[in-house]
């Protein structure tokens, strides 16, 4: 059956639009445009945009979200940091089980779609149970999360990950691990179970997620990755502490990504966490070799990361992209603008990460998210063209915020004149999942979520 959409202005591959008409086929993807159409059939829209990839997800610390706010006691709260938020995570995720992920995914993916995300790629690594034992099905926490994405409607990309060691040179363990930890026999079943799961679903790609440098060696990575054939991306958390730097070249006496580079073909199917401290060279390399520098700005103020060299990058052409990561803020809008807004305070200076294709700070920003968000989630997506899968967002033109502003104009007043989510439908594979910022199962999705906190909590 055909879906067909008519928008008075849409943001298409090429660039703004008037009175488009859009057909999406049986199988969710985008058959045929026309621009300058009057309107014949179908929902008719104001402003249609695509709808935004979330490329980096812990779907298990949505339930934490803010409880890591509690400074140490005295003595102790000069030295808080990531280290320390690292614990009260683990202590928090050594009670969850398959069915607490399934309903704490299903509200996290309600929020992302009604936020105009349409996509996430899933950073998974509760792999076993309370114990450290596998699970009958070794990929069971992960097929938790992706039938949850399945419930709700959003595009999935599964980033099952690979987690062996507790520290660089293959340091044992913390107990607070053993949930994580895999050999290369075990990650390879969790990975070929997902990909036959979903091998018949069109909104769900999988990838694999080496979690970082510290958790893995590269004889290991090395082995999993010639084992894997049809992987739609490569994640890895890098350079996101300065202690991580320093413990890497203490290590190998070279830098993460320098390492990273040095030891793999890192291309466009890799997408780098964080790499927050990187220094020229690591930089340019990372622009160059065309991979996706996964940025979430919110999660890394809120664990006191620093600020990507985002400057350097984007005048190399660097792909990058958005995630919500710890979801301390489920919002691209928030993302985006805290990714302008951080280079702003760096600098001192206004309307940073332009471009020569647009002086409009809010465009630039969506359009390298979009491009940035595909290709880290190996679908194709965050493109209104034939052939893509329809997967829009719109807009609330009548919105005060936005009320009278056009196109790019449009665009920079969304992201930066306020905090009121103006996403008014969401649209993944052209299914209609919000309507007028309404969820059809959200209700009993808020329901479950708020019976598994009272079990945590227990």
């Amino acid at each position: 059956m055909t879906t067909r959409i008519w928008a008075a202005t849409a943001l298409l591959s090429s660039g703004w639009a008037e009175s488009v008409a859009i057909e999406v086929d049986d199988t969710g993807n985008i058959a045929s445009i026309s621009s300058d159409q009057p309107y014949a059939s179908g929902e008719r829209v104001e402003i249609l945009l695509p709808a935004i990839p979330n490329v980096h997800s812990h779907a298990h610390q949505r339930a934490m979200s803010g409880l890591g706010e509690r400074a140490g006691t005295s003595g102790e709260a000069a030295k808080d940091s990531f280290w320390t938020w690292r614990k009260i995570m683990y202590h928090y995720l050594q009670r969850i089980q398959p069915e607490h992920l399934f309903h704490i995914s299903a509200q996290l993916y309600l929020e992302m779609l009604k936020a105009g995300y349409s996509c996430v790629g899933e950073f998974q690594y509760l792999h076993h149970d309370l114990n450290g034992a596998a699970y009958a099905n070794r990929a069971e926490m992960s097929l938790q999360c992706m039938q949850a994405a399945q419930q709700v409607g959003i595009g999935f990309t599964a980033l099952p990950v690979l987690y062996r060691y507790g520290g660089f040179g293959g340091a044992e363990p913390l107990d607070g691990q053993k949930r994580f930890l895999n050999d290369a026999d075990g990650f390879i079943d969790i990975v070929t179970s997902l990909q036959q799961a979903s091998a018949t679903d069109a909104n769900t790609a999988v990838g694999i997620a080496p979690h970082s440098l510290r958790a893995i060696n590269g004889e290991l990575l090395g082995e999993v990755i010639a084992a894997l054939d049809n992987l739609a991306a490569i994640h890895v958390h890098i350079a996101e502490q300065t202690r991580e730097v320093d413990d890497c070249l203490a290590w190998s006496r070279m830098r993460p990504v320098e390492w990273l580079f040095d030891h793999f073909d890192v291309d466009p199917r890799w997408c780098l966490i964080h790499a927050t401290h990187m220094n020229d060279a690591e930089t340019a390399a990372m622009a160059q070799s065309g991979c996706v520098a996964g940025l979430c700005p919110t999660t890394e103020a809120n664990l006191g990361d620093g600020f990507f060299n985002a400057i350097d990058y984007f005048e190399q052409d660097g792909c990058w992209a958005i995630g919500s990561d710890s979801h301390i803020s489920i919002d691209p809008v928030e993302e985006l603008r805290w990714l302008e807004y951080g280079q702003r305070l760096l600098t001192r200076r206004r309307n940073v990460l332009v471009s020569p294709r647009t002086a409009n700070t809010g465009r630039n920003l969506l359009d390298g998210a979009l491009t940035g968000g595909a290709r880290a989630c190996g679908r194709n997506i965050g493109s209104i063209t034939c052939g893509a899968r329809a997967d829009f967002i719109v807009l609330d033109d009548q919105h005060p915020r936005l009320y009278g502003r056009q196109q790019d104009d449009l665009l920079d007043s969304w992201i930066f004149s306020g905090n009121d989510n103006l996403v008014r439908d969401v649209y993944v594979g052209g299914n209609k999942l919000i309507d007028h910022g309404v969820h059809a199962n959200e209700d009993a999705i808020q329901r479950n979520y708020r019976t598994t906190l009272d079990q945590l909590a227990n």
